[in-house]
């Protein structure tokens, strides 16, 4: 059910110029896709209400705009070099190559999913007398998944801990796990593979350098921080913010745009004295859970999950999931990465970068709090919980986008009820009013009825008919797109009654 309703999701998104398999007319490129009119709209709100969040609400964070091509020692000191790599497995039947970690953890699900349907089962035949909790205490069917599933749990976290590659594909022939082509258990040996695109830079062949297309934007930041902090004054704790651009090779890119070869991070690089970093990672756990949670899709649909295997750099780790029709799936991560990235910095430029705290009068090396959030994938938790399919009195339907007002592509449909007797020329007076404060879309083609189904369908917040009592009367109908509530106002009270409800600030004041 659920995978039939993503399949409807990615669909909406094409038919509704949200997004495009890239390269459509040449049968597209695998795992990259581009935004359409609508979804370059919806994307950039995105960005606007993150940018926002930190840089407007916070005096001491602000942003910068790192390039894509960097030196190439500096992946070297980040460790990208020599560890940026994923766990891969090939099926010798259907020749197609998986993440052994993903295999495990997609049996990790089926173990829950066992367990939710018996939970099910039972909170229908017993009503409200069911008791969740006992009845996963007792039931012997429920026990024995989920014993099985915390013995691969176990395995599976110490397999990744300790790098063993022979475990996971060990872990992948012991819960008889098959490729989802061949339905065969016929496995290679699991092997390591590095994630970044490599290319070349010079005039010449002999001349060129290797170097690589960023996997992450965070390293950018870090080559900044001194550059930022000594022109911008900062004192610690200070945060520097980017949006941009990434590249990974990821071999198994799959579920639409949630895992991608090019996709855009939004990330916060925030430095903290030694010993505070856990006072703030909590702090900046708080905040960034507050301003998903800001866009009203419901507590219940995020969790964090701390991580079971810390990388290298970082002292604490946990993501933000959210519940996508896949299951509960990372949005965000945030990390505690100590002074790390810094020192390696530090080490392999020759150059100190340490900060000197003027109060203390001593120069130490920041620790850093990390907040990363997938643009793509934020986009497509948005779309997820937006998309509702609704039966309407008299056995109609419609499909709807909603989506958070604030972030909607357009925030109001101007529609003359008909195309004469100048209502078009009265519609396009108003929309060159308004057009200066928000984003407004004039539309006479069709019932008015099918208009109002276009607009539900792009999630634009709100329709304004321009009839003939418009001309005598000066008052316009608009309509609700979620409740599809009419009512009658006059032009003048437009632009102060859907201003309020679809501006970011709308939004930014539930953070503060």
């Amino acid at each position: 059910m659920a995978e039939d309703v993503f399949k409807k999701i990615i669909s909406h998104c094409k038919e509704y110029g949200f997004v495009f398999p890239s390269s459509d007319i040449y049968d597209g490129l695998g795992a990259v896709y581009d935004y359409g009119q609508n979804g370059v709209e919806l994307k950039n709100n995105i960005k606007q209400y993150w940018w926002q969040s930190m840089v407007l609400l916070h005096d001491n964070i602000v942003g910068i705009d790192s390039a894509i091509f960097m030196h190439p020692t500096i992946w070297k000191a980040s460790g990208h070099v020599d560890a940026f790599n994923d766990p891969l497995i090939d099926n010798r039947d259907s020749k197609k190559r998986y993440r052994a970690d993903v295999l495990i953890e997609d049996q990790l699900a089926k173990y829950d999913e066992k367990i939710q349907k018996e939970v099910a089962k039972a909170r229908k035949r017993f009503g409200e007398a069911f008791d969740e909790a006992m009845f996963c205490q007792t039931n012997p069917r429920v026990q024995e998944h989920i014993k099985k599933r915390d013995a691969l749990h176990e395995r599976f976290a110490a397999a990744m801990n300790a790098g063993d590659l022979a475990e996971l594909k060990q872990i992948i022939i012991d819960e008889e796990i098959v490729c989802p082509i061949s339905g065969t258990r016929n496995w290679t040996d699991v092997r390591q593979f590095n994630l970044m695109f490599k290319t070349e830079m010079g005039s010449t062949a002999e001349g060129a350098s290797t170097i690589y297309l960023r996997p992450e934007t965070a390293q950018g930041i870090f080559v900044n921080y001194l550059n930022v902090q000594k022109t911008g004054r900062m004192k610690i704790p200070f945060g520097i913010a980017q949006i941009g651009k990434a590249f990974r090779n990821e071999i198994v890119a799959r579920q639409f745009i949630f895992r991608m070869r090019e996709f855009e991070q939004m990330e916060m690089q925030f430095f903290v004295k030694p010993g505070t970093e856990m006072e703030w990672f909590n702090k900046w756990k708080e905040l960034r859970m507050k301003w998903h949670q800001a866009l009203g899709f419901g507590a219940e649909n995020y969790r964090f999950h701390d991580h079971e295997k810390l990388a290298h750099y970082a002292n604490a780790a946990t993501d933000i999931e959210f519940h996508m029709p896949f299951g509960f799936k990372e949005v965000e991560g945030i990390h505690s990465r100590t002074d790390f990235d810094l020192k390696q910095h530090e080490k392999f430029s020759g150059r100190s970068i340490k900060y000197f705290d003027p109060e203390t009068n001593e120069s130490y090396t920041p620790y850093d709090i990390e907040t990363s959030i997938g643009v793509d994938r934020m986009f497509l938790s948005i779309m997820c919980h937006a998309y509702t399919e609704e039966q309407l009195e008299g056995g109609d339907t419609r499909v709807v986008l909603k989506l958070p007002a604030a972030l909607a592509p357009t925030k109001l449909a101007i529609l003359p009820l008909v195309r004469k007797d100048g209502l078009p020329e009265k519609a396009r007076e108003i929309m060159d009013e308004l057009k200066f404060h928000f984003n407004c879309k004039y539309e006479e083609k069709d019932t008015i009825g099918k208009r109002y189904r276009r607009q539900d369908a792009v999630g634009t917040p709100y329709c304004i008919t321009v009839d003939h009592d418009t001309l005598s009367d000066g008052t316009v109908t608009l309509r609700d797109r979620d409740t599809m509530e009419q009512q009658r106002v006059s032009i003048e009270q437009l632009r102060s009654l859907i201003e309020e409800k679809v501006s970011l600030t709308s939004l930014l004041k539930k953070l503060v």
